[in-house]
């Protein structure tokens, strides 16, 4: 099979070494200004295993059979622009963050080939070419319309130790990541806190409970098995030192995916009028320590934060 990766940072550069140590051709696709700086290598640290393997890359899709779309949600426009030709890819699997990106992506490229997915893991790019993989899990989620094409690839990923499952309902399979993935993005950036110092603060242990309970009421309405219970059980499960890649992103004074997290919940509650007071606040919180975080960084000329 052959795979292109639209965006190679945490996610797109952990699934690029591990597609490529599966011995499937990969080539990473990397902005033209900057293509120069990459290594024919990725290099990557996991409890999966540590390993270097060959990459190829370019700043335009080529002719693949899977393009990986693993940018932020706020990037994905001007990624877009990578694509000269989308006729000579065969399927579209987008990692993204939140829900509306599918339906943008279909409306452009037909429904047929875009297969939704979610990933629950935690990867970083510590350099070019240089992935951390931090969480002792990879969970990845896929459209059961993909399996006939994905097979064969799935199960190398799964023998190098991915989860990956095949899920027949699409709502439940986007809305079961972002119920997990909000209230936990949000309530460690509003704190400022990782999930053990929440877990250990009684106020704040209560409001990211609340959060989900709130997250999960609004999937339940729009068609979505979830569970609020098993929510907090995976949250809950996580290592103590957890941080979100929310709350990394402000710190480093960079644009945060607040509206592909938090809206689909916020507008999602509008239509079926819901009250979702936890969220939204959560959601004003994590907006003005972004705002706080933009300003310090612009003042200290730390660059725009733009991912490549």
């Amino acid at each position: 099979m052959r795979h292109a990766i639209l965006g190679p940072g945490g996610v797109g550069g952990l699934i690029a070494a591990s597609l490529a140590y599966s011995g499937e051709a990969v080539t990473v696709i990397v902005r033209s200004d900057t293509a120069a700086l990459y290594p024919d290598v990725i290099q990557l640290e996991s409890s999966f295993g540590r390993f270097t393997v060959a990459v190829e890359h370019s700043s335009t899709v080529p002719a693949v059979d899977i393009l990986w779309i693993a940018v932020k949600a706020i990037e994905l426009e001007q990624a877009l622009g990578s694509i000269p030709d989308s006729t000579a890819i065969a399927a579209i699997l987008p990692l993204l963050n939140g829900i509306d990106h599918v339906a943008l992506l279909r409306a452009r490229y037909g429904s047929s080939r875009v297969i939704p997915a979610t990933i629950t893991v935690e990867s970083e790019r510590a350099s070019r070419g240089h992935i951390v993989h931090r969480s002792p899990f990879a969970r990845l989620n896929i459209s059961a319309a993909g399996s006939p094409l994905l097979d064969s690839t799935i199960n190398k990923l799964r023998e190098l130790g991915f989860t990956c499952n095949f899920v027949d309902d699409e709502q439940t399979l986007l809305w079961s990541k972002l119920v997990f993935l909000a209230p936990l993005a949000l309530a460690t950036t509003a704190a400022n806190k990782t999930t053990g110092e929440i877990a250990q603060d009684q106020a704040l242990r209560r409001q990211l409970q609340d959060s989900v309970r709130e997250a999960c009421a609004v999937a339940q309405s729009e068609g979505a098995i979830v569970s609020p219970e098993s929510v907090l059980s995976s949250i809950n499960a996580l290592p103590p030192g957890t941080r979100s890649s929310m709350q990394k992103d402000v710190d480093r004074g960079k644009l945060p995916e607040l509206d592909a997290i938090a809206g689909p919940i916020l507008r999602g509650a509008i239509r079926h009028h819901l009250q979702v007071p936890v969220i939204r606040k959560l959601q004003a919180e994590v907006e003005h320590r972004s705002r706080e975080s933009l300003t310090k960084s612009s003042s200290h000329g730390s660059g725009d934060g733009q991912c490549d």
